[in-house]
């Protein structure tokens, strides 16, 4: 599976109704009610705000007052087959005067979906560890560079008396982090690894 590494959006016109269609990263069930939102929000005159996302083994759409299974659904079918998860894809569609049709906007619904993810980043969804660990300030530059190894991301640092250092690693990584940490500290210091679903 991969997810995304950038947010994009495109636009669609199909007579004279247009279609802006937005990817973004979406992590769960609560993102989706907040984006939808976020989108109406940032397009209070449009005509609908359709949905699809794919979470892993959760699904969401909608077709907001289109014709059932006629937005939401044409959409949703694109994204399962994109082989990428933790993404929505909002559609946008201001009407331009002429009935589609349900055919019509099963085809502009689905074009859009696949428009926006034509050549979008996206990298390869990796198990992440969240970690943990205290050290003193002696240690702090070496460690530094360990966790750059490691590939930390979403790192977070408290400085204190000693500083603690959190954030999360790939999985594969966790044992050997643990190990550099022991070793660097004479088996004084410890990291805490702890498994989390993304």
């Amino acid at each position: 599976m991969k997810v995304l590494k950038e947010e994009r959006s495109v636009e669609l016109v199909v007579k004279k109704s247009r279609f802006i269609s937005i990817a973004r990263v979406c992590n769960g069930p609560s993102d989706v009610k907040r984006i939808v939102d976020e989108t109406r929000r940032q397009f209070p005159d449009a005509t609908h705000v359709v949905h699809a996302a794919v979470m892993g083994s959760q699904f969401s759409f909608s077709d907001d007052h289109e014709p059932k299974n006629t937005a939401g659904r044409p959409a949703l079918e694109v994204l399962k087959g994109s082989g990428i998860t933790n993404i929505i894809v909002l559609i946008v569609r201001y009407f331009g005067g002429t009935l589609l049709g349900t055919g019509g906007l099963v085809k502009a619904y689905g074009d859009s979906t696949k428009l926006v993810l034509d050549g979008i980043q996206t990298e390869e969804l990796v198990e992440k560890t969240a970690f943990s660990l205290t050290i003193g300030y002696d240690l702090y530059e070496s460690t530094k560079r360990l966790l750059a190894a490691a590939k930390a991301d979403n790192v977070k640092e408290d400085f204190g008396t000693e500083i603690t250092i959190s954030g999360s690693i790939p999985a594969t990584a966790g044992p050997l982090l643990a190990s550099q940490i022991s070793d660097l500290s004479n088996g004084k210091r410890a990291v805490v690894l702890e498994k989390r679903e993304l």
